[in-house]
């Protein structure tokens, strides 16, 4: 039997961390710690280092943006992170997608989604389609709005790899760019993995607020 897999449930609400250990517990997820603030959510992680993070953004005393910055800028490689938020398209998230969260839910999401999504990211893809997240990204996504960017040189990828992240940046998904670049989707996700590594970046969500940052893709213009 491959092991379980192990989350911590941050949210101020305890509640909502009960509806969401009962969910995830039921679906043979191990909920090895929930909390109630960002500074609990930080030290939950370093002691049971789980592989996914339900992260709630407004937290008393540290909110959830800086506990993911923390999470993920200390040592904690392995750990995904994703955000709850009651707004869709709440202007943190965009935010925490750049400091490396692997995608968002919103608090009324469907059970079933709910265990999807965590799965989903621990086996190391995006949540977010990336129609969605351009959908974010375009909104918030300006160079000039003091959010914190992730500042990666382009000049690293190949001519065929910058033809990938611009499409991958419109919301195609592996068989939509392997039929756009006449490609077999081995080697899109070749391509694909590349860019992540070169770039240093978790997944397909921080690729795409990439290529908006950098200029690659502008705000309206990638439809």
């Amino acid at each position: 039997m491959t092991e379980a897999l192990r989350a911590v449930i941050a949210d101020d609400q305890a509640l909502v961390r009960t509806g969401f250990r009962m969910i995830l517990t039921a679906d043979g997820i191990d909920v090895v710690a929930e909390a109630a603030n960002g500074d609990e959510a930080v030290a939950a992680v370093r002691r049971t280092r789980p592989d996914v993070v339900l992260m709630d953004i407004r937290m008393p005393q540290m909110d959830g943006l800086e506990a993911t910055r923390r999470i993920l800028t200390g040592g904690a490689e392995d750990t995904r992170v994703l955000i709850l938020t009651t707004y869709d398209l709440d202007h943190y998230v965009y935010a925490a997608l750049a400091a490396g969260a692997s995608g968002f839910l919103l608090k009324d999401v469907e059970p079933e989604h709910l265990v999807a999504a965590v799965r989903l990211v621990r086996a190391g893809d995006a949540l977010l389609a990336p129609t969605i997240t351009r959908r974010l990204v375009e909104r918030f996504a300006r160079r000039d709005n003091g959010r914190p960017a992730l500042h990666r040189d382009l000049s690293e990828l190949t001519p065929r790899e910058l033809d990938v992240l611009r499409l991958l940046a419109t919301g195609l998904s592996n068989a939509e760019l392997a039929d756009r670049l006449s490609l077999s989707v081995a080697t899109v996700k070749t391509h694909v993995a590349r860019i992540l590594s070169k770039l240093g970046l978790r997944d397909r969500v921080q690729a795409v607020v990439v290529a908006y940052e950098t200029g690659l893709v502008s705000p309206g213009g990638a439809g």
